[in-house]
């Protein structure tokens, strides 16, 4: 997995690359430690083939942290990343694009 983080103001836009999964999650979770002043946080999911559970909990954390007063997106998501954020109810919770 491969992550691209730039920070546009108060929004931070993140493409992860790649299987986000047990073995990534935590290098993930590492790059969101730090989010700044950010309070709106992007995923661009265009080259994510695949999310677990734990990536979800990272997604999770996230937008957890960024409290009431923030946003995430999640964008560009293929259709079989998609169906697992339908399939727990994600797409609820996050605003996917």
């Amino acid at each position: 997995m491969n992550i691209e983080k730039n920070i546009n103001g108060s929004v931070m836009t993140v493409k992860v690359i790649g299987r986000l999964d047990t073995l990534t999650a935590p290098d993930l979770e590492k790059e969101l430690s730090d989010i700044g002043g950010a309070t709106e946080l992007v995923f661009d999911f265009a080259d994510l083939d695949y999310i677990s559970s734990a990536g979800l909990r990272v997604l999770l954390a996230a937008n957890k942290k960024l409290g009431n007063g923030g946003k995430v997106t999640v964008s560009n998501v293929i259709p079989e990343v998609r169906e697992i954020f339908e399939i727990t109810g994600f797409d609820s919770i996050l605003t996917i694009e």
